[in-house]
Formats: C-alpha cells, structure tokens, sequence
C-alpha cells in the first residue's frame, strides 16, 4: 500500500508559521511510518520582488516602524474583499502561485495543511478552479484571529483557543469544520526533562529561582543592558540570557558572564530551548504565538515585552486575561514586575498553575490525528 502524503505549507516572514510546519512534521512522522511528509516554504517558489514583500519588508517594518505594521495590520482586518487594493493583491499572489502548484502537483498529496494564510489563499481559488484535488486544512498561529486566515474551500480550521473558534464561527466557517488544538509545538516541549539535569549542564543551581530572557531588547535596550539591569536589583536569581544570532550581544553578556560567575549564563543559538525552560522559572520574551505557546507548553509564567502592534499585542492581551503573564512597557516596569514576582513566589506560583492549564502541549499530535481521521466528503471540495 502506497504511503499517505501530507504537505505541509510555511511561510517565512518571522519563524514562527515555520517553526509551526516544522512541529507538525515531526509529529507526523512519530504518528505513523506510513506517512510520507513534505514541507515547503512557499518563499521558494514565488518572484525575488514577492518575497522581498512579504519577508523582507516585513521585517524590516515590524523592527524599524511597529506603529506603521499596526495601521496595516488593522487596516488589512477591516478592508473589503472585494475592494480594489484586495483584488490587486490576489491578482498579484495567483501569478505567483504557479510554481507552487507544480511542486504541489508533483508531490501529488492526500492533504494539506497551511501555517500560513498565504497558501491557504492561492489554494482557495485552485480548488474552486478545479486545479487541486485534495483537501486543505488551515492553522491559526496567533491568539487572534485575522481576516486574511478565513478562505473558502478548506476542509478544516484548527484554533489556539476557543474564543478564536467562536470568531471563526461568526467568519462563517461552520462549526464541526473548526477544532481547538492550540498552535503546534515540537514533541520536546510535550516532555519535561529534569530540572536539575538541565541546570547543571550550563553550571547553574537548580535550587535557585531561575530566569530565562530571551529574543531582541526592543524597547528595552541591548540584551547586555537589559541583563546588567535586572542583575542589579535587590533579589538573589540566576539569569539565562538567549541572545540567539545576536553575536554582538553574545561577546558582550560573555564579557559580562566572567563579572558575574554563577550568576548569568549566555548563549547564542540553540535546538534545545526546552531544556533552559526545564531549569526556568519564568520567561522574559516577545509574545510570539510559537515562543509563547511553548512556554505554556513546558508551564512557565512569562513577563512578555514590548509586543508589536498587532497579533503580538493580541497575544499578550489573552495571556494577561488568562493570568499567566505580565507585560512590561519599558525598562522600568521590566524591572519592577520582575522584582515583585520573585519577591512574591504565592504571585509566581499563580501565574505559573494559569500556563499550565493553558497549555496544549500535543497540539502538533492532534492536528495530524484530525487530518488523517477526517474523512473526505464533497463538502471538502464543492466544485470537483
């Protein structure tokens, strides 16, 4: 019997709808050894101009102008579809989406699953053409729900949570085509290693409260800045500092790391996050709908920092209602929640039970079950 083939659909503007594949890739493969899985970035396949677009001037935008990706990101939420820029824009994604449909072609897949609502959209239209036939499944990575996610013609939804399927619902996705799993997250971050194990292969005290602080300091200053400040208050922890590709934020924390013996641990890129979190306390991040969903995962409270206008705000705002998270606005307030909470262990320890029982560690697990055990109806596909 020949093997069934999933396609997975990424996006590589920021990591996270990447890092979402990459879950749902491995879990597929621990699901069954009759599964044959492919996962492509749609980037390699649309026009050098395109992709400058939609990651590179991403980027760019979010780190150099936040304010201006906020107006756009609200704007896009609220503008018509039938709307003239609306049109233009999926003029201009369908010209691109010829290559991408004979990768599709030639991988000839039995489902597929986007982490990004750019394929989902050059797909809808295919399948209403009758150029493709199988069925499409969406992944939300955010706690929030944009407009550009909803399409026509897909199978299935999967949502963070359940206020993001009720706006689905009012999106008028019908209701068994929407599933609550939470956002995918790599099998490590289902499995907790031992504390102790973790603190002591970087040199750290496993019985000593213990912080994580990862990503960039926008907002608040270079990491070696954000680091010296936090060290200096009046509260005994040990620091963990990610400062991933940052190398010169990497030679400046290790400076610093030889100042402060058994107090601060630098590290520059890494695959085995989950391992710091096994011997954390509490993270200090970005509000990512990956980073922060593998924090619950692993049930660890966060101060989230300086989020972006847009989906990093939404994702803040539910990790704020659901009290597993402060926000920090600025060195100050960094400085201050931090301080309280480790002063405070009763106010740690309540964050701490809300990520825990917000997290959906087999998220990745549950999306791949559902696919595989959904069966195709001619709903699925209206025009085949």
């Amino acid at each position: 019997m020949d093997k069934r083939r999933i396609l997975l659909l990424s996006v590589s503007a920021g990591s996270g709808h990447k890092r979402a594949a990459e879950a749902l890739h491995l879990s597929a493969l621990q699901h069954s050894e009759e599964l044959e899985v492919c996962h492509l970035d749609v980037m390699d396949f649309v026009t050098a101009g395109f992709r400058k677009i939609y990651t590179d001037f991403y980027i760019k935008l979010v780190n150099k102008a936040p304010t201006l990706w906020g107006y756009l990101y609200h704007a896009t939420n609220e503008a018509q579809p039938d709307g003239t820029m609306e049109r233009l824009r999926r003029s201009i994604e369908r010209l691109n989406a010829r290559p991408l449909l004979r990768a599709i072609a030639a991988f000839a897949p039995d489902a597929i699953i986007c982490t990004h609502f750019l394929p989902a959209e050059m797909l809808s239209r295919l399948i209403y053409k009758n150029r493709l036939h199988c069925p499409v499944w969406v992944q939300v990575t955010d706690f929030d729900l944009h407009r550009m996610w909803i399409h026509d013609h897909m199978s299935g939804y999967f949502a963070a949570n359940e206020e993001i399927a009720h706006r689905m619902r009012l999106s008028g996705i019908p209701h068994d085509c929407i599933h609550i799993t939470g956002i995918p997250v790599m099998p490590a971050f289902t499995r907790h290693p031992s504390r102790a194990d973790c603190a002591s292969e970087i040199g750290l005290d496993p019985d000593k409260p213990t912080v994580l602080l990862m990503g960039g300091g926008a907002g608040l200053g270079g990491l070696d800045e954000v680091a010296r400040r936090l060290l200096s208050l009046n509260v005994d922890f040990q620091l963990i500092v990610l400062a991933g590709k940052n190398l010169s934020a990497l030679h400046a924390l290790q400076e610093m790391m030889q100042q402060l013996p058994g107090r601060l641990v630098a590290l520059g890129f890494t695959n085995q996050v989950e391992r710091l979190m096994a011997c954390s306390d509490l993270v200090i991040t970005k509000p990512g709908g990956l980073t922060t969903s593998e924090c619950l995962a692993m049930g660890l409270p966060m101060i989230v920092n300086s989020p972006i206008p847009g989906q990093e705000e939404r994702n803040a705002d539910y990790l704020l209602e659901q009290g597993a998270a402060l926000k920090a606005y600025d060195d100050m307030s960094l400085a201050y929640r931090l301080e309280l909470l480790l002063s405070r262990p009763e106010k740690l320890r309540s964050l701490r039970s809300a990520a825990i029982a917000l997290g959906k560690p087999n998220a990745a697990a549950d999306v791949i079950s559902i696919v595989l055990h959904t069966p195709i109806t001619p709903k699925d596909h209206p025009h085949v």
